[in-house]
């Protein structure tokens, strides 16, 4: 498992909880000298127009700062992704986050569909073409639905509890890659008061075998939700020695 990370994503871009000061420092602090780290190039405008409209890149371009650091978000993604169809499998420790953005809208701290845009960047490559969305956050990814309603090949599934995560891909065996929309706001010190560090890392598991055992391993992840500092990294680092267990 390796982790792509760039220093512009610690940078307070925006006044919202996902652009804080400090909220990556906890969790490279968690990950640096466990994981080898890899640095990210901004996605091209031509990979944010797979998925989304050229008047929706337009407005976020008049941000520009914000505008920035979300190229290099999608592109973290991008790079994720294209670790994962090489057999290794990566985390995409970006910001800001992207679960919420559609073709033409966003919301939520969200600006581009950073998993949307990997997903079909690998498909627009030729490299996949079934694939599985996994959502683990405390929020529904409206964005990432809306992007892939009409699309039968790529299914998007919205974590509610583990229980449900195991049925979800016991009928989901025929896929080529699985994308983790990696959310931490559900943790019973964040947001949603529910699960456990422990949660995370079985959740983790859970994806890593499947991929394991029906699309060649091949599976990435990338950062959406997650606000609490304190136990945030401790979370993430969980799902990731999840992701690593056999």
């Amino acid at each position: 498992m390796r982790v792509v990370f760039h220093d512009l994503f610690r940078s307070v871009y925006d006044y919202d909880p996902a652009a804080a000061a400090g909220r990556m420092d906890c969790i490279v602090d968690e990950l640096k000298g466990r994981y080898e780290f890899a640095v990210p190039h901004p996605a091209a405008e031509k990979d944010i127009l797979l998925v989304h409209s050229q008047a929706h890149l337009d407005w976020v371009k008049q941000r520009d700062t914000l505008y920035e650091v979300a190229l290099f978000s999608a592109g973290g993604a991008i790079m994720a992704a294209q670790m994962a169809m090489r057999g290794d499998p990566a985390f995409a420790l970006i910001r800001p986050p992207g679960h919420h953005a559609g073709r033409d809208s966003c919301w939520g701290f969200c600006w581009f569909n950073n998993v949307a845009i990997a997903v079909e960047k690998i498909r627009a490559e030729g490299a996949a073409k079934k694939v599985l969305i996994v959502d683990t956050d405390l929020h529904f990814g409206d964005g990432t639905d809306n992007i892939f309603e009409d699309d039968y090949d790529v299914k998007y599934y919205h974590v509610y509890n583990v229980e449900g995560l195991k049925q979800f891909l016991s009928i989901n065996r025929e896929c080529d890659l699985i994308a983790v929309s990696a959310g931490f706001d559900k943790h019973k010190s964040d947001w949603g008061l529910i699960y456990s560090t422990e949660d995370f890392h079985t959740m983790g598991g859970m994806i890593s075998s499947h991929a394991r055992n029906y699309c060649g391993g091949r599976f990435f992840a990338v950062l959406e939700g997650g606000y609490n500092h304190q136990v945030l990294g401790k979370n993430v680092r969980a799902m990731l020695e999840g992701f690593d267990s056999k």
